[in-house]
């Protein structure tokens, strides 16, 4: 395998990683050319490590913050006031859930955002871990055949 081809591979794996649907799997497809077995295996493999990572550093940083919360701020701690921006986020949560942030997260989000948000609220890794594999599973296909397509569709406009 040529240098050049493991760079392209780590560059997907590191941005499928971070930013799934926007930057991963369309550099995947349409910059570097990947086949199909190639985009699955690196954006999967990419997006699967980017839950696991974030949501055990998601799950760090809140442990962190309550302490360092509780350990500043416990005298003059003042009374939570519902926001409206507060009463948009429940509502999201009950409206949707973890299926939901999952489903949205590879997408709309991003891989860490959305493990912030199932670690934020659910506090289960495991089951934040899977939801957002899953999602990054079903969203590779997906993705992969949209971009196949429209790009084999629009590919006399940007040559």
């Amino acid at each position: 395998m040529e240098r050049t081809e493991v760079w392209k591979i780590i560059s997907v794996f590191i941005s499928c990683a971070l930013f799934f649907g926007k930057v991963g799997m369309p550099a995947a497809v349409s910059f570097f050319k990947f086949n199909f077995f190639k985009s699955i295996t690196v954006s999967c493999a990419g997006g699967i490590f980017g839950s696991v990572f974030f949501t055990y550093l998601s799950a760090g940083l809140l442990k962190w913050w309550d302490r360092f919360k509780h350990k500043w701020f416990t005298k003059h701690q003042p009374k939570k006031k519902f926001t409206k921006a507060n009463r948009r986020i429940i509502r999201i949560k009950r409206r949707f859930g973890l299926t939901g942030i999952a489903i949205l997260s590879p997408i709309l989000l991003s891989i860490p955002l959305g493990a912030f948000l199932g670690e934020r609220f659910y506090k289960k890794k495991g089951k934040v871990i899977l939801y957002l594999s899953v999602s990054v599973v079903m969203w590779s296909f997906v993705l992969y055949f949209l971009f196949l397509f429209f790009y084999s569709a629009f590919k006399s406009w940007f040559d």
